[in-house]
């Protein structure tokens, strides 16, 4: 199965904000390439919300060319078996943390957020990502910082899709 079908697998399994569900398959549908930053029209990424409910924190990013604090992720690759793969992939790089695994239930939620030209838009699968205890984080050459964060302080230092994220983590632990 290829990367593009397995994206559409779990669009139509996820149950949760229906309008931009049919957007993103809509985009899909429409575009063959619609999983990859070469389609102009814009391209899905997936990204995941790394937590520790041990401690009551999630680790967030220093994104390096955006200067904010987000939730790992980034864009699919063409070795990327599943999209799930794909977030728990980018998760492990930028988190530098062996041994994640991912929340079952499948996405926590989307996000759609226009991005600089030529691309335009960025279709996010987002998902949470769980540390182990002994899960050691280390910075990655695309973040200028890394943190742990408890779950009260992100509406402070993120922005709504971010607080939004958390959120809907929450309420699947």
């Amino acid at each position: 199965m290829s990367l593009h079908d397995d994206a559409v697998l779990v669009l139509k399994g996820y149950e949760g904000q229906p309008e931009l569900r049919e957007l993103y398959l809509d985009h899909l549908a429409t575009h063959p390439d619609g999983m990859y930053k070469p389609c102009g029209a814009g391209h899905l990424t997936s990204s995941a919300l790394v937590v520790d409910p041990s401690r009551g924190r999630v680790l967030l990013t220093l994104h390096k060319k955006l200067g904010m604090w987000l939730q790992m992720g980034g864009h699919c690759e063409e070795g990327d078996p599943t999209v799930e793969a794909a977030a728990l992939r980018e998760a492990a790089e930028e988190s530098g943390i062996a041994g994640l695994t991912l929340l079952p239930g499948g996405p926590v939620r989307l996000d759609r957020h226009p991005i600089p030209a030529p691309c335009h838009w960025h279709l996010d699968v987002q998902y949470a990502a769980l540390a182990p205890a002994d899960g050691v984080a280390r910075i990655s050459e695309e973040s200028l910082d890394l943190r742990w964060f408890a779950y009260d302080e992100v509406a402070a230092v993120a922005d709504a899709s971010v607080v939004r994220l958390v959120e809907g983590t929450l309420a699947r632990l």
